[in-house]
């Protein structure tokens, strides 16, 4: 009798249950990095202004944080996946003293995928 009531004295243990996802670390890209995978590095003038702050790339694909609902502008013609086949910016690779000029007109959220058209 005395084994079971202390049974039931004795405290339960909480079990905790945690999980983590781990996707990494962001790669660095002197321009950011192209929105799905394999996240490579983009080309100087892919992304628009907007992508930045204060010359950093703020993101795209699973690193990035910002708004669920943020568009900006891209270059289609220099996506890799629109047959572009030029110079590609190395990890970690140093940006050039100046910028290349921004001449895209599409817009694609952090995941790559087109605006709808009253976004455009």
């Amino acid at each position: 009798m005395t084994l079971a009531t202390g049974l039931f004295v004795v405290p339960a243990h909480k079990a905790a249950a945690q999980v983590a996802v781990s996707i990494g670390v962001a790669p660095v890209c002197p321009y950011g990095y192209y929105e799905g995978t394999p996240y490579g590095c983009a080309p100087d003038g892919y992304y628009g202004p907007e992508w930045f702050s204060g010359g950093v790339f703020v993101g795209a694909g699973p690193w990035y944080h910002g708004s669920d609902h943020f568009y900006g502008h891209v270059d289609h013609k220099l996506d890799y996946r629109k047959g572009y086949h030029g110079p590609m910016p190395a990890r970690g690779e140093s940006p050039a003293e100046h910028r290349a000029e921004f001449h895209g007109q599409a817009m694609h959220d952090v995941h790559g995928h087109e605006a709808p058209r009253k976004r455009k």
